[in-house]
C-alpha cells in the first residue's frame, strides 16, 4: 500500500508539473495571438491579458490527454534512471500491478475534470467569446435558446435588432413565427415586425407574410401598420456565425447540457453535436486512463537497455494518433455517420484494449 501511495504521489506531481509548464507556454503564445487580433490597438493591455487567461482553460482542457502521456513518460523515465523500476520489478510486482496507482490517479483526475473543471472551462470559454465579439464588432450578434424560443441579436451602426422565433430548421437558416424589434442607436425601439417565416439569404432576412408596426413616439402603431407579402431586412449575420453562437458545446457546462439539448430539440435544431460532446466528456476519464496505459507500455523499461528516445517518441506519437482517432470519431458522430454512443465510447475503450495488449505482450516477452 505504501508503494502504491508513493507511485500515486509521484504521478500526481509529474502531472501538475507538466500542466504548469504547458499553461505558461499556452499563456505566452495566447498573449502573442491576442496582440495580433484586429482590435488589439483599440483595447488596453489588461484586456488582452484577460482574454488570454479566459482562453487558457479551454486550451488546457483540449491538450489534457497529452498532459497524461507526458506525465507518464516523466514518471517512468525518472524511476528508470534511479533504478526504482528495477527494484520494483525484482520485488515481484508485475507491470500491471505497478500501474494500478497511476491509473487510479488518472481516473480521479478525469472525474475531477468532468465534474469540476468542465464548468470552469464552459464559463471562461463563453466569456471569452462574448468579450471577443464585443471588442471586434461592438457586440454585433448574439444567440440564446430558452423555453420561450430562439433569441437572436444583430447589430450595425444604425442600431440593434432583437429577433425571437418559436422554432427553426436544423441549421438555423429559416425561422418560423418570428418577431423583429429594431432599436435606434440611442437604445429606443423604432419598429416591430412579425412574420410567418424568415429565411437568411445573402442580402439579409427574407420575410414572408410580414406585418410592420412603427414604434416612434406620437404615432398610432396599429393605424400606421403595413403588411408585406415579402420583405427583406438587412443583416450582418451569417449561417456560420449563427452556428458558432450556439454550436460550441464546450461553452456549456456539462450540468446544463442535457437541458440545453432538450431546448435545441424543441427549437428545431439538431442536437447531435451536443450529444456527442456530452458523451465524450463522460468518457473522458477512460480516455485519460488509456493515455497512461499507452505511454507506460513504451516507458516501463530500464534506460540501460537503450532506445529510450525512440520509446518516448513512439509513446507520444501513438498518443497523438489515438487523440486524432477520437476526434475523427466525434466528427463522424456529429455528422450522423455513426451512432453517438459509438463515436464517444469506442475510441477510449479501443485505446485501453490496445494498451493492455502492448503491456501483456511486453510482460510475457
Amino acid at each position: 500500500m505504501i508503494l502504491h501511495l508513493y507511485f500515486a504521489r509521484r504521478f500526481a506531481m509529474s502531472f501538475l508539473l507538466i500542466t504548469a509548464i504547458l499553461f505558461i507556454l499556452i499563456a505566452l503564445t495566447g498573449l502573442l495571438e491576442e496582440t495580433r487580433r484586429s482590435f488589439a490597438d483599440t483595447v488596453t493591455f489588461g484586456d488582452l491579458v484577460t482574454l488570454t487567461l479566459l482562453d487558457a482553460p479551454q486550451k488546457i482542457n483540449l491538450i489534457l490527454p497529452l498532459n497524461m502521456v507526458l506525465a507518464t513518460v516523466v514518471l517512468f523515465l525518472s524511476m528508470a534512471r534511479s533504478s526504482e523500476m528495477v527494484i520494483t520489478r525484482a520485488s515481484g510486482r508485475s507491470a500491471l500491478h505497478t500501474l494500478i496507482s497511476p491509473v487510479i490517479v488518472a481516473f480521479i483526475i478525469g472525474l475531477m475534470v468532468v465534474g469540476m473543471f468542465n464548468p470552469i472551462v464552459a464559463a471562461t470559454a463563453k466569456r471569452y467569446e462574448q468579450l471577443s465579439d464585443q471588442f471586434a464588432s461592438g457586440g454585433g450578434s448574439a444567440l440564446s435558446i430558452s423555453d420561450e424560443g430562439l433569441w437572436l441579436r444583430q447589430g450595425t451602426d444604425k442600431g440593434q435588432t432583437v429577433i425571437r422565433a418559436w422554432r427553426s430548421n436544423n441549421d438555423g437558416s429559416v425561422l418560423y413565427d418570428v418577431t423583429f424589434i429594431s432599436y435606434a442607436p440611442n437604445g429606443g425601439p423604432i419598429r416591430r415586425i412579425e412574420a410567418n417565416s424568415a429565411a437568411l439569404g445573402p442580402n439579409g432576412w427574407n420575410l414572408k407574410d410580414a406585418k410592420s408596426w412603427p414604434l416612434e413616439t406620437g404615432l398610432n402603431a396599429e393605424g400606421n401598420a403595413q403588411r408585406y407579402d415579402a420583405l427583406t431586412i438587412p443583416s450582418t449575420l451569417t449561417l456560420d456565425r449563427i452556428r458558432d453562437s450556439f454550436g460550441k458545446a464546450g461553452a456549456i457546462s456539462i450540468y446544463n447540457l442535457p437541458a440545453f439539448i432538450r431546448q435545441l430539440e424543441l427549437s428545431g435544431f439538431s442536437p447531435r453535436r451536443h450529444k456527442v460532446w456530452l458523451q465524450s466528456e463522460l468518457a473522458r476519464p477512460l480516455f485519460l486512463v488509456a493515455m497512461v496505459l499507452v505511454a507506460s507500455a513504451f516507458t516501463m523499461r530500464h534506460t540501460r537497455s537503450g532506445g529510450t528516445g525512440i520509446a518516448v517518441l513512439t509513446a507520444v506519437l501513438l498518443g497523438f494518433g489515438l487523440y486524432f482517432i477520437r476526434s475523427f470519431a466525434q466528427i463522424l458522430g456529429e455528422n450522423g455517420q455513426i451512432p453517438v454512443l459509438l463515436a464517444a465510447w469506442a475510441p477510449p475503450v479501443a485505446a485501453i484494449m490496445l494498451a493492455l495488449g502492448l503491456l501483456l505482450h511486453r510482460e510475457d516477452g
